[in-house]
């Protein structure tokens, strides 16, 4: 059984309704996709951001909003751990020293650790960890 493990753009994408990724998802057995908790990271951090910036009363309700919203989308959804096994994985991948940015680094260390498939727009980075299988579901098959 292939497991799907969305990366932030991607849950992103959802979250706004691109076509091809909605039906993506959902032409899929929610046991089979999941999330990871870098990916929860950086939606919270960004709704933090919005919160702690805005200047009126009617941004700071927007933004609280959208929080709820985030909230409301990582309880109906499988989120992987940052486990000791992606960490050792994690380890491994830093010791090779590929160009790839941190937070991506460690959602392709929890797609490989768990033997699943990262789905991604990002393949130019992406393809640079080695073993990580990937695919992007904004193009139709």
């Amino acid at each position: 059984m292939n497991l799907w493990v969305l990366d932030t753009d991607h849950v992103s994408l959802f979250q706004n309704g691109h076509p091809n990724v909605s039906k993506r998802i959902n032409n899929t057995s929610p046991d089979k996709i999941a999330v990871t908790i870098i990916t929860f990271e950086e939606q919270v951090r960004g709704r933090f951001n919005v919160i702690k910036q805005a200047d009126s009363l009617d941004k700071l309700v927007t933004a609280y909003s959208r929080l709820q919203a985030t909230l409301n989308y990582f309880n109906t959804v499988n989120v992987l751990a940052f486990t000791q096994d992606a960490a050792n994985c994690y380890g491994e991948l830093l010791r090779q020293k590929p160009r790839v940015g941190t937070q991506d680094l460690r959602i392709g260390s929890i797609a490989i650790a768990s033997n699943s498939i990262l789905v991604t727009r990002n393949q130019k980075d992406f393809s640079r960890i080695p073993g990580l299988r990937f695919e992007d579901w904004t193009i139709e098959n």
